[in-house]
């Protein structure tokens, strides 16, 4: 059994968010305690749930808060405990108490120091401070050492004082001289208010580390959100992905047998159409056998002896003309390709699978300081490009673009396949993409494909565009911080990707080049700092898994 002595540990006393004795202790269902404060401000920092800070343990209903009766008896009774034990003097020396100057062998602690007499007394020998008139009007002050330093060196007279000017200690004396103009409080003012004002900054720091306490627990409780969130998109796409794919399979059959009975049916039909125009054909034959006989005759009038009174029927056959048998291309095909494309596109915007064969096409791109605009600043290495407010005084050649704050890399391409990616965190303006060699790069311009640019877009942060004509509106569940440009120029392909996602977020397709193609950036305007961070042209590295 836990002896008394245990039982009255400081750690037993201590709430685990504010660190300090507890202060109305209460006991929440799972077992553990928090002052009642701190435990509801927590709860009110939490949405939709409540959980204990400690073992996480969630209740279906806020629990009824009650003072632990018991335990917070038990909180007082270690207060004073500790309080008495702060205050009482120890009996001996050695402790690092001011001790009794009059004391022989074991000194006693001090209760008092006289600025007269220059002693400290245990309260025995303070008795005749206590007692004797002359020895009344000696100053006393709480037990301190080295006494002489507490007397002014210029009036030898107690520092009793403090001049909240020129911050420093003063006697009676040094008041009425050189401080006549100066605000001078007692010593004991001075150092309450000090002691205000520390106590004051103690609690602002007990809050600024409860603050930080509660934010790592809520950090902790989203990362935890998190990981749950990961287990049930991972479980979601694997059921759904296998229901699709059941269900994909079980249409091929369905559709295998539609298809192959409509086939059956087809060679049904052929064969009996076959049969009867074989039929027909035999009685026809038939009757072309009977004339071929009669017009062998060569005799006029043994032709017509033999003819007049021959009666040759007619075959009994039906108009075919307008009798055909399908052969028409079954209408799945453009279904299929239609399921095909949209079940890509779809997924694309998710996580396309394809995402890594196309970053294995990354080209080294730099930027042509040479077309750059005149307020850009290109680095010299030229994988950065920003806004600088100010003209760079560069000369005006015909490459450069003079109005608009645009940048092309220095290799063009005009065959084959292109991958960079650019790292666009902390902006709220940019464009990025392809253009056409022979764009026009002097005054102001509208970025689309009718113009030579492929390019997508951000404006204030949030306003998310593909620069078609018209422009298309972008949605992306989170914004990029770094975006991967893609082009095919034989298949006529430009497609945009968030890196860190692999997800698609928009294509270009069936274009038409004909002429050589050029990354193409701008870092758009500083906004007063807003969006001084540069487009940073970054190495590319083969994506690894999302989770």
């Amino acid at each position: 059994m836990a002896s008394a002595r245990s039982l009255m540990q400081e750690e037993n006393f201590l709430c685990s968010i504010c660190l300090q004795v507890f202060t109305k202790p209460v006991t929440i269902p799972c077992g553990h305690n928090f002052c009642l404060h701190c435990i509801t401000n927590y709860w009110d920092t939490l949405n939709d749930f409540v959980q204990c800070p400690l073992c996480k343990e969630q209740f279906h209903l806020k629990p009824t808060l009650r003072v632990n009766i018991l335990i917070a008896e038990m909180a007082v009774n270690f207060n004073k405990s500790s309080e008495e034990k702060s205050s009482s003097p120890p009996k001996q020396a050695g402790n690092g108490n001011v001790l009794c100057d009059h004391c022989t062998g074991a000194k006693l602690t001090a209760v008092k120091s006289c600025l007269v007499c220059f002693m400290s007394y245990c309260q025995t020998h303070l008795e005749p401070h206590q007692r004797i008139s002359a020895m009344k009007k000696h100053k006393l002050i709480n037990p301190a050492e080295n006494l002489e330093s507490r007397m002014c060196k210029n009036h030898d007279e107690p520092l009793e004082l403090f001049c909240q000017v020129d911050q420093m200690f003063l006697c009676a004396s040094c008041k009425t001289k050189d401080h006549k103009t100066h605000k001078i409080v007692a010593l004991e003012e001075e150092a309450q208010m000090r002691k205000t004002q520390l106590g004051l900054e103690k609690q602002s720091t007990d809050q600024m580390i409860l603050a930080r306490q509660q934010k790592i627990l809520k950090i902790q409780h989203s990362l935890e959100a998190s990981r749950n969130n990961a287990e049930k998109a991972l479980k979601c796409s694997s059921h759904m992905m296998t229901a699709v794919m059941a269900y994909i399979k079980r249409s091929i059959d369905e559709l295998t047998q539609v298809i192959e009975t409509k086939q059956k049916k087809n060679e049904t039909d052929a064969k009996g159409f076959t049969d009867e125009l074989q039929v027909e054909i035999r009685q026809i034959q038939q009757k072309h056998l009977q004339l071929n006989q009669i017009s062998l005759t060569r005799d006029p009038l043994t032709f017509l002896e033999n003819l007049l009174p021959l009666e040759i029927a007619s075959p009994k056959v039906k108009d075919w003309s307008d009798v055909t048998l399908k052969s028409d291309v079954f209408p799945v095909q453009a279904a299929i390709v239609k399921l095909e494309t949209t079940v890509r596109r779809e997924i694309s915007m998710l996580c396309d699978p394809d995402f890594k064969e196309k970053q294995r096409h990354a080209t080294d791109v730099t930027l042509d300081p040479d077309t750059a605009n005149s307020s850009l600043y290109v680095s010299e290495d030229g994988k950065q490009v920003a806004h600088t407010n100010r003209k760079t005084g560069v000369p005006n050649k015909p490459e450069r673009f003079d109005h608009v704050l645009n940048v092309l890399a220095k290799k063009g391409f005009l065959t084959g396949k292109l991958y960079y990616e650019v790292e666009i965190k902390d902006k709220t303006q940019w464009d990025v993409g392809i253009a056409n060699e022979s764009i026009n790069r002097k005054g102001d311009l509208r970025l689309s494909p009718k113009n030579g640019y492929w390019t997508i877009c951000l404006r204030k942060g949030n306003e998310f565009t593909a620069n078609t004509n018209p422009a298309i509106n972008l949605y992306v569940g989170e914004m990029p911080q770094k975006v991967g440009v893609f082009a095919d120029y034989d298949e006529g392909l430009i497609s945009f990707y968030d890196v860190d996602a692999r997800a698609s977020i928009f294509s270009f397709t069936d274009c038409k080049f004909t002429e050589q193609l050029f990354p193409f950036f701008s870092p758009g305007a500083n906004d007063g700092g807003k969006n001084s961070a540069p487009l940073i042209i970054t190495p590319v590295k083969v994506s690894a898994s999302v989770f």
